[in-house]
């Protein structure tokens, strides 16, 4: 399992806004079974639920209209909350348009996707010029930062504490130092430990061995990054980027497990030259100005999913294929079955671009992002490839 200091990474109550089916607060009438209102959207349960716990990851995927008062809201809207049955859910800002309702003056809808929180970014910043990697309630009264605001903030926006991001910061950088050769002393003491069993303690909880056994083992640095389809999580390490999945996806937490057992890493929250390149082509992907990706990128799977990923990647921007060419392209004319479960083991979403496979009737299935997610990626890509390649 991830390390406690961890769990909240990959847990599926906090990164999943899926989970918790029999959450409180949730209306009984909004059941799991109803169809969905708009092949583009999630269920209106889900949406409802978003909309219920102010839910970010949703950002850009679904508009709320509140026709008691005719107006249309993000996900994050601050507003008080409306009864189930006074709302109905549009995928655009048009659709909305149409719909009747006029832009709430609170979240501002119409305005481009929310950045960042200010002070989250503050937040992260400290930690980082931070001398030992933490960011005491003392430092934040001294920023001029309330200490239960800025707790409040940081959880809903990261979906974990301040305060356990920075420990996995922390560990994170002591994991780094040890590599490079400092002593362990050192490393404990410019890191804020002052008790080495504590240190040696919480050392090994995060990376399964002592200081001076870890100089061999690496960590997995964690991103979140913000999409007009919702939020996504980037994992790489020195040789590429190894995850880039919606945060939503189902099994994504079995996932995180797999990488850490098999690359015997731990997932702590950072940034590298990978990740950075990473945000921003999605920036680019997203304002249509780029459709194929160039990162360092190393997939982890057997034999035969690589060879079904190489295939994914040589399917055109604008184009799809059937389960059924794809094994006819890999010599293997009766195995769709077989590649549609590599396609589902893919956990480089967009980079290696499984949503291109459809059915060979021309209907989407198998997309565990959500097929409304599959059908806009696929929009996007056919309104932004070039005339020749459609």
């Amino acid at each position: 399992m991830i390390s406690r200091d961890h769990q909240s990474i990959a847990d599926t109550s906090t990164l999943h806004p899926q989970a918790g089916i029999n959450a409180p607060g949730i209306p009984p009438e909004l059941s799991l079974s109803e169809p969905v209102a708009d092949k583009h959207l999630p269920t209106p349960r889900t949406m409802y639920r978003a909309l219920s716990r102010r839910d970010a990851a949703y950002e850009g995927v679904f508009f709320t209209g509140v026709k008691t008062t005719g107006i249309f809201c993000r996900p994050t809207c601050r507003a008080k909350k409306p009864k189930p049955e006074n709302v109905e859910f549009f995928p655009s800002v048009n659709e909305a348009l149409h719909g009747g309702y006029r832009p709430c003056r609170l979240c501002r809808p119409m305005d481009s996707t929310k950045p960042v929180p200010p002070l989250v970014e503050r937040l992260r910043r400290a930690v980082e010029e931070s001398a030992d990697g933490r960011v005491t309630d003392k430092d934040l009264v001294a920023m001029g930062v309330e200490p239960s605001t800025a707790r409040r903030q940081f959880k809903a926006y990261h979906g974990m504490t301040f305060h356990a991001y920075q420990r996995a910061r922390r560990m994170g950088l002591a994991l780094r130092d040890v590599k490079s050769g400092k002593p362990v002393i050192d490393v404990q003491l410019e890191r804020g430990y002052e008790s080495t069993s504590g240190f040696r303690e919480a050392f090994a909880r995060v990376f399964g061995a002592p200081p001076r056994g870890a100089k061999a083992g690496d960590c997995l640095l964690a991103r979140r990054i913000e999409t007009p389809l919702g939020t996504m999580l980037a994992l790489a390490d020195d040789q590429g980027l190894r995850l880039l999945e919606f945060v939503d996806r189902r099994g994504l937490e079995r996932e995180l497990v797999m990488l850490r057992r098999r690359l015997k890493a731990a997932v702590v929250p950072g940034n590298n030259a990978t990740l950075d390149a990473t945000a921003a082509q999605l920036g680019e992907y997203f304002a249509g100005t780029r459709l194929k990706f160039d990162l360092p990128f190393v997939p982890v799977g057997s034999e035969f999913q690589r060879r079904v990923w190489a295939e994914l990647q040589r399917i055109a921007p604008g184009r799809t294929r059937s389960y059924a060419e794809m094994a006819a392209k890999l010599g293997m004319p009766k195995a769709p079955r077989a590649i549609g479960r590599a396609n589902g083991s893919n956990m480089l979403a967009l980079v290696i671009p499984c949503h291109r496979v459809i059915n060979s009737d021309g209907s989407l299935n198998g997309y565990a992002g959500g097929l409304w997610r599959k059908q806009r990626l696929l929009e996007h890509e056919r309104k932004f490839a070039p005339a020749g390649a459609r």
